[in-house]
C-alpha cells in the first residue's frame, strides 16, 4: 500500500517539475498593444462626451409665441414641437356629422387659444428630425402639450396617454368625430413617419447629440 505523504510529496515535485518546464508567458506585443489601445479609446469617449455634453443640457425658451399649427410654435426665434404629443397637419381634414372639415386648422386655433393669454415659457433639449427643440411649454402654470390632448386636439404621441384616454371617453375634439392619426395621413400623403417621443426616442435623440448626428 502506497503511503499517503509519499504520494502528496510526489506531486508537489510534479507540480514544481511542471512549472519548471512551462514557465509562464509574458503579455504578448498584440495583447498590450490592445489594452492599450482599448484604455485610449475609453478615455476618449470619455472626453467626447464631456465636451458635447452642453448639446444635451435643458434648454430655457420664453417670450410671445407665435404659432404655426397645433404641436408646433416659434418662441424667441426657435422653432419649437410640442414633445410627447401629435396634432392633425394644418391642411389635414377629418370627419364629422357626416361631413368633412379642417380638423387641423382647428387644432392650430385651439393652441392659438392656449398662447394668448401673456408669456409662454418652453424647456427641452431634444431635436427631432427637422431640429425643432422638442419641449414642454406651459402658460400660466398649463401644460400646453397636455392641455392641447385633453381638449382632444391632439393625440399621444410618447406621453400624456392618460389624456387621450380622457378627451376620447368625452369625445371632444376629434373625438367628436373620426380621423386618421397624424402620423398615418402624413405617410399616406407621402410625409415621413416621425418617431414617437417615448424612451427608445430620447436614447437615439441623446447618441445623435453626442456624436453629431443631427
Amino acid at each position: 500500500m502506497i503511503n499517503g505523504a509519499f504520494l502528496r510529496m510526489s506531486w508537489r515535485q510534479a507540480g514544481r517539475w511542471r512549472r519548471r518546464a512551462y514557465p509562464a508567458r509574458p503579455a504578448s506585443r498584440l495583447r498590450r498593444f490592445l489594452d492599450l489601445a482599448l484604455a485610449a479609446a475609453i478615455l476618449g469617449l470619455i472626453a467626447l462626451v464631456s465636451a458635447r455634453f452642453d448639446r444635451v443640457a435643458t434648454r430655457q425658451v420664453a417670450g410671445e409665441a407665435v404659432v404655426n399649427d397645433g404641436d408646433t410654435i416659434t418662441l424667441a426665434g426657435e422653432r419649437i414641437r410640442l414633445q410627447g404629443i401629435d396634432a392633425p397637419e394644418y391642411n389635414q381634414t377629418c370627419r364629422k356629422d357626416g361631413a368633412t372639415y379642417p380638423c387641423g386648422r382647428a387644432a392650430r386655433e385651439a393652441l392659438v387659444r392656449l398662447t394668448a393669454s401673456g408669456t409662454i415659457e418652453c424647456a427641452g433639449w431634444e431635436r427631432d428630425r427637422y431640429r425643432r427643440l422638442l419641449a414642454v411649454c406651459r402658460s400660466g402654470g398649463v401644460d400646453l402639450n397636455r392641455r392641447q390632448v385633453e381638449d382632444g386636439w391632439a393625440v399621444a404621441y410618447g406621453d400624456y396617454a392618460d389624456a387621450e384616454r380622457s378627451a376620447r371617453e368625452l369625445r371632444v375634439g376629434l373625438w367628436a368625430g373620426s380621423f386618421d392619426r397624424p402620423r398615418e395621413w402624413r405617410v399616406e400623403h407621402g410625409g415621413m413617419a416621425e418617431s414617437e417621443h417615448d424612451l427608445f426616442g430620447r436614447i437615439v435623440n441623446w447618441l445623435a447629440a453626442i456624436f453629431g448626428f443631427s
